[in-house]
């Protein structure tokens, strides 16, 4: 049985967790199926947006726990190589040249709620539940950590990640976790609904070279950041989308993207 579901449908490549009897836990084997899943989405052209989602009660639960007491018996370096392999995940989600959405019908904890937190957008139903729950269990929220500052800042990223607490959907939407809350039986189709007006109504050039400068700025000084903003700004201009989304507003016409 496949532990990732992929298919693609209106320029949307839908990947889903189908590991519903451990919660969607995070093995390596599940890891490895995601990674794929999201670099075949990343290459195919007929995919405009990525939507991650579950099958369960759970959206995932974090890393199989049972797996990390397995890896008390690794090295130091059989560990690196585990966390890295998550680590590629994340970045990849990140770092994708498409939007990500994902669409959470249960608890995301821990690993899972960073991989909530790594999409560009996140719905939610309002029974799922969020946390980084790693401190209460000895472990640390080390690879999440690095996202969730960027995402809400230091004070409430500092908030989360020490408590261990584990909130509502409404304190999650409060926080900025998340994006929105929908009730269970409209959150699909919200989402299809969100997704099919980011295809119709913006350039897939456009978003990904956006994408790319939000994650770019972070890392510069104000001054390195305004440079390469503005050289981002110039290549743009340059692109066949502006050119087309430009000519269509002086001529009064619809886009089609």
């Amino acid at each position: 049985m496949s532990l990732v579901l992929y298919s693609v449908a209106d320029q949307t490549a839908s990947i889903t967790l189908n590991r519903p009897e451990k919660r969607n836990a995070l093995s390596p084997e599940l890891v490895t199926e995601l990674k794929a899943a999201f670099n075949k989405a990343e290459q195919d052209v007929a995919v405009k947006i990525v939507v991650l989602k579950a099958n369960g009660e759970s959206f995932c639960a974090g890393a199989d726990l049972g797996y990390l007491q397995q890896l008390q018996n690794f090295s130091f370096e059989e560990n690196l190589a585990d966390s890295n392999h998550l680590k590629e995940l994340f970045l990849k989600i990140y770092t994708l040249n498409k939007v990500v959405i994902a669409q959470v019908q249960g608890h995301a904890l821990a690993g899972g709620c960073g991989l909530a937190a790594v999409c560009d957008f996140t719905f939610s139903v309002p029974e799922a539940k969020f946390g980084y729950t790693e401190v209460r269990i000895g472990f640390i929220p080390a690879l999440v950590s690095v996202f969730l500052i960027r995402k809400l800042g230091e004070q409430k990223a500092r908030h989360l990640l020490l408590t261990g607490e584990i909130i509502k959907a409404e304190a999650a939407l409060a926080l900025g976790l998340i994006t929105e809350v929908i009730p269970a039986t409209e959150l699909e189709n919200h989402v299809k609904g969100f997704t099919q007006n980011l295809i119709k109504q913006n350039s897939a050039q456009s978003m990904h070279l956006t994408k790319h400068l939000i994650n770019e700025v972070q890392n510069r000084t104000l001054e390195e950041a305004l440079s390469f903003a503005a050289n981002q700004n110039a290549k743009a201009r340059a692109t066949e989308d502006c050119k087309k989304g430009i000519a269509a507003f002086l001529n009064k016409q619809d886009i089609k993207w």
